[in-house]
């Protein structure tokens, strides 16, 4: 018998609402897994992506992240992972720093054995690149088999990888797929094999609102999943209906009725009534004893007779979705993200932008090549039943030993990197990932995930490349 957690979509160093408490949740959170994988004496955590929020994650986020995988190894826990959207980067990967470190094994074609189960990896490859994919895996000769992969895959919602496509083309009959990208959790069979998403471990996306968790996966002769949840910390959903001339004191007394001590305040304001401005909501809010308070005024989306789908709670957000449609280059998009949602200071920015697109120029002249309009994206907040829709989704090569495995790492090193629907910017939308993925406001991830604030994770001096530690 061969018992794990599976988890996914972590997302270390998402500063959620430009909060650095929302950061340490975030940490916290997947401490939490490890925690209960220890003291349970599970045989090992999966990972199934996107365990950094960014490509560039700062210091503070690797060395927190480092203690906490410290705890497994010293548990004699192994700590089995691939590479997601959020986190990907151009060559070597932070996984593989981690995985020189001791720290993790990046699984690929070639089986990693955890008692009686053989375990691989597929990292998230843009879809664009996916047709060429030959799903070749070495073979094993375990009792039980698992894909752990990154993507929205179907039938699950916003799915645009074709799960039935992986399993009957792959070269080894898996009993199970362990899926990160879609924040929502799930499980479906598929040519009678369970493919299941594990969910998010921290909300990424105002759209997350069931309790934050992990799977457990048995592998027994048959394959059993069950779900555990964690605590995090409280989301308030208030919504305030507002009559005839109620305004901001109906709004106020609504607002009281809940504990907001230490919470993510969510309102959202329907009806009628008077103008209420946002500062002064989110400022009582705040005096109630909330950590961040957000306003969603759904009648100002009314009046102003928009065909919007999106929710004003995340400004940013909405602004983001209208360039992903522009047909900009993924540089582009890269530089909107540096100048408007950056909170580097002024003076930096400049900086920054010009590092960036150097460092592109010297890496991926591709990148500056125009996207197809309306492109689809994948997030943390897109759609975000899975969570994904603001974040880049870079590219990613499979773990090697075979030339199909060679094949999916020269295509996945070549493509661009795409927002995530969950994963999306991560924060107010459905959930992906954040998708996709996102802004000040109600952020996105990815479907899930979609997610995004890159610069978020910290100032550009703390942030590091890979090159700083490898």
């Amino acid at each position: 018998m061969t018992r794990v957690i599976h988890t996914g979509d972590t997302h270390i160093g998402y500063r959620q609402y430009h909060s650095p408490e929302r950061r340490d949740d975030f940490l916290t959170a997947f401490d939490r897994v490890v925690d209960d994988a220890i003291e349970d004496d599970f045989d090992a955590v999966i990972h199934a992506g996107d365990l950094f929020h960014d490509r560039r994650p700062g210091l503070s986020d690797l060395h927190g992240m480092i203690s906490v995988l410290r705890k497994l190894e010293r548990a004699g826990i192994p700590f089995l992972a691939i590479v997601g959207n959020h986190e990907s980067t151009r060559g070597e990967q932070w996984l593989d720093l981690l995985e020189t470190l001791g720290l993790a094994t990046r699984l690929g074609a070639s089986p990693v054995i955890v008692g009686d189960t053989a375990f691989y990896g597929l990292d998230h490859v843009p879809e664009s690149k996916r047709d060429d994919l030959e799903y070749e895996f070495e073979s094993h000769e375990q009792e039980h088999s698992a894909l752990v992969a990154h993507g929205l895959f179907t039938p699950f919602d916003f799915g645009n990888w074709d799960s039935e496509v992986v399993l009957t083309e792959a070269s080894v009959d898996f009993d199970a797929m362990l899926l990160g990208d879609n924040h929502k959790p799930g499980k479906e069979r598929v040519e009678e094999t369970w493919v299941t998403y594990c969910g998010s471990t921290e909300r990424a996306s105002a759209s997350e609102r069931d309790d934050r968790g992990y799977n457990i996966v048995t592998f027994d002769g048959d394959v059993s999943i069950t779900r555990r949840g964690i605590a995090t910390r409280d989301f308030e959903f208030i919504s305030v209906e507002l009559d005839g001339e109620e305004g901001i004191d109906r709004v106020r007394e609504v607002v009281r009725e809940y504990d907001l001590d230490g919470s993510v305040a969510l309102i959202t304001i329907d009806g009628d009534g008077g103008d209420v401005t946002h500062a002064r909501v989110e400022e009582f809010a705040s005096d109630e004893g909330a950590l961040v308070a957000r306003v969603n005024d759904r009648r100002e989306l009314e009046a102003e007779g928009s065909d919007l789908s999106v929710s004003f709670a995340d400004p940013d957000d909405a602004v983001r979705k209208r360039v992903r449609g522009m047909g900009l280059s993924e540089t582009a998009h890269d530089v909107d993200e540096i100048v408007r949602a950056s909170k580097v200071a002024d003076s930096n920015v400049r900086t920054a932008v010009e590092e960036h697109v150097a460092d592109r120029i010297s890496q991926d002249i591709d990148a500056f090549e125009p996207a197809p309009e309306n492109a689809d994206e994948n997030v943390d907040d897109g759609s975000d039943e899975s969570t994904k829709s603001g974040e880049s989704m870079g590219e990613t090569p499979v773990s090697d030993s075979s030339d199909t495995a060679k094949s999916v790492a020269e295509m996945a090193d070549e493509s661009e990197p795409v927002k995530s629907t969950s994963d999306e910017s991560i924060d107010d939308t459905p959930a992906t990932a954040d998708g996709g993925e996102s802004a000040d406001s109600t952020e996105t991830t990815d479907t899930n995930t979609d997610v995004t604030d890159t610069a978020d994770s910290g100032s550009i001096d703390d942030q590091v490349s890979m090159e700083d530690y490898l």
